[in-house]
């Protein structure tokens, strides 16, 4: 019971104080769950990344329900999945019902550029940490530029990317058992 309140308290961290989406809670993620609990090796969470990244859903949940499962089982998941929303229902909540009478205060307009400003390197630190779990080879760097050229200069929608990607290794990457 003690791991499943340690799990709710981890979790509920990462929801409350991560801005800007699921990249950006990559590095706090691995943080906690990898190094600080040691619930997971660094090779499982990349792993669990990939998955999650790969399904429908935001990155965050589908992250903290495979983490929860694999730390505690089904309850885990569940636990892990209602301590990453909380917070931030509740601050939705609470920013709907005041947002308008404090939209034009100089303090709360300073404190989301700051926000602002800030997530951008923790979606770098997340891409980063992604980046060191990858194997270092001629192929994995001729996905990368791909990817980034067909991303960034072509404009080609990520989840066709994704899919060339997925059907790429599924047929040149796979490993030979035997």
């Amino acid at each position: 019971m003690s791991k499943l309140i340690e799990m709710f308290r981890v979790f509920f961290k990462i929801g409350a104080f991560t801005f800007g989406g699921g990249y950006a809670m990559i590095p706090l993620i691995e943080e906690e769950v990898v190094i600080n609990k040691k619930w997971i090796e660094k090779q499982e969470f990349m792993d669990i990344l990939v998955v999650s990244q790969s399904l429908p859903g935001a990155l965050a949940i589908n992250c903290s329900v495979f983490l929860g499962y694999k730390i505690a089982g089904f309850l885990g998941a569940i636990i892990a999945l209602l301590a990453v929303i909380i917070p931030s229902f509740l601050i939705i909540i609470v920013i709907a019902a005041f947002f308008m009478q404090f939209r034009d205060n100089y303090y709360v307009n300073a404190a989301f550029k700051g926000i602002t400003a800030a997530v951008p390197m923790l979606v770098l630190i997340g891409a980063i940490s992604l980046g060191k779990g990858l194997e270092k080879n001629m192929r994995t760097a001729i996905t990368i530029i791909l990817a980034f050229i067909a991303l960034v200069i072509f404009h080609i929608h990520p989840i066709l990317v994704i899919i060339i990607s997925a059907i790429y290794g599924i047929i040149f990457l796979k490993k030979k058992v035997g």
